[in-house]
């Protein structure tokens, strides 16, 4: 069955998702602040929309994936947003990684209006977006989960409804709180080869099969190797859902140590300038920290060195 789908964030992840869709038969409606990166999308005969308000009012099913939460609030609260221009019975997908308080606002607000959402954070970068093999995480209606199901389906083979509203974005903390110690630890295990002198693809094969095996050393590992530092998730996006996940931490009371630490390192990849590499990137972080950088002296003050 076609559907008419809306797609607003055409970037990294987000384009290949939306091709995914495309291809499947559904007529796309899609909108990107930086028209040039929907090329692809319009090209294979999506829809070119100039504003997420002309997105929501030509389709049914409006997704989205956009940067940080002051976006999603923009793209689907804002005046010209989605929520705005969406009519009675139209669905709100937003895939960002976002604030779960603000998922459960966008419900609200939408069931106000008789408009049905859901937040539906991914995991997976973009080789999961790519091969269409990302974990989706689902919170909101199950009834509207229901609707949405086979075109989840199409993007991931991991689709998961979590609850409630705003359950995906807390399942998505769990997993960038997992992710984040694990990519510092990759980055060290590499670095320590390194200066060991060691191949490290030829590390990678042996401890990739072990204990220690992990999509991140695994993955991220192999491009660290290569020295492909590409993003295919965004230092600047990462530290964007460490700081989801510390402040959600704080109003819950608990303390996430292990991942304040590893929120100092990737803190310190920012004030290096690596914000728009890969997360891999971290990487760079202890190559350049030698004696003789102006910013090694930060460094030797983390605990974990």
């Amino acid at each position: 069955m076609s559907n008419k789908i809306g797609w607003i964030g055409t970037g990294v992840m987000g384009a290949s998702m939306c091709m995914h869709l495309l291809k499947s038969g559904n007529e796309a409606f899609v909108y990107n602040r930086t028209k040039s990166k929907a090329d692809g999308l319009v090209a294979e005969g999506a829809v070119w929309c100039k504003s997420p308000a002309e997105v929501a009012k030509n389709a049914d099913i409006i997704f989205s994936i956009v940067g940080y939460p002051s976006d999603v609030e923009e793209t689907i609260l804002g005046q010209n947003g989605v929520l705005a221009n969406a009519v009675e019975g139209k669905i709100i997908v937003d895939m960002t990684t976002s604030d779960p308080s603000l998922a459960e606002r966008i419900a609200r607000e939408a069931a106000a209006k008789g408009v049905e959402a859901l937040d539906a954070p991914v995991s997976g970068g973009d080789v999961g977006a790519r091969d269409a093999t990302l974990a989706i995480m689902v919170g909101g209606a199950e009834e509207t989960f229901d609707k949405v199901k086979s075109l989840f389906e199409i993007m991931g083979e991991n689709v998961q409804y979590r609850g409630a509203p705003g359950a995906g974005q807390h399942t998505k903390m769990c997993n960038q709180i997992l992710v984040a110690g694990t990519i510092v630890g990759s980055v060290e295990s590499l670095f320590y080869a390194y200066k060991s002198g060691m191949d490290l693809n030829e590390v990678i094969d042996v401890i990739g099969t072990g204990a220690a095996a992990s999509v991140c050393i695994n993955g991220l590992g192999r491009r660290i190797a290569n020295s492909d530092f590409d993003p295919g998730f965004y230092i600047k996006h990462f530290v964007k859902d460490i700081g989801i996940a510390l402040d959600e931490a704080k109003r819950m009371n608990i303390s996430l140590p292990g991942l304040a630490l590893a929120n100092r390192v990737y803190t310190l990849a920012m004030d290096l300038g690596y914000e728009d590499l890969g997360i891999q990137g971290l990487f760079k972080v202890f190559e350049q920290c030698d004696a003789s950088h102006p910013l090694a002296s930060k460094i030797k003050r983390l605990p974990i060195v």
